[in-house]
């Protein structure tokens, strides 16, 4: 067997066992740990909704959020404008969220209708804009004690 052969046959083993390993991969419980991106009209009009992990994107409607702060539950609808879905989240939400804005939900649909959900992710641009115009002496006070606070 020559040096050409040799290299040969080594290039060929390689492949195969490359494509032996994308196989056991592809045929893997892989799909069961991807989370879909879906929007209220997708997941109403999906068969298997309720058998995802799915992130549901949405504006949140105004006037369905209720905040029960003792127990750790919001319930608020979702909207894409097509549809709407209501969620009720375990677990406080972010500072940011509040009706009105975009929002991202990760949890499942029950047989219930409502998608349960334990995270909340809430969208917003990351431009900082100042307060208008120029502090009064009490909030620049304010200001200085909060920071005080966090050190």
């Amino acid at each position: 067997m020559t040096d050409a052969m040799k290299k040969r046959l080594i290039a060929v083993a390689a492949i195969v066992i490359a494509l032996g390993g994308l196989g056991v991969i592809a045929q893997s419980k892989m799909g069961d740990n991807l989370v879909y991106y879906w929007s209220p009209s997708q997941l109403q009009s999906q068969p298997n909704a309720r058998d995802a992990v799915v992130r549901l994107g949405g504006m949140v409607v105004a006037g369905t959020m209720k905040w029960d702060k003792e127990a750790h539950v919001v319930t608020f609808d979702l909207t894409d404008g097509k549809a709407t879905v209501h969620v009720m989240n375990e677990g406080n939400p972010p500072q940011m969220f509040r009706e009105g804005i975009g929002a991202v939900v990760e949890g499942k649909l029950q047989n219930d209708g409502v998608f349960h959900s334990d995270k909340v992710m809430v969208k917003h641009d990351n431009q900082y804009k100042p307060p208008d115009g120029t502090p009064s002496m009490d909030q620049m006070q304010q200001m200085a004690k909060s920071l005080d606070q966090e050190s």
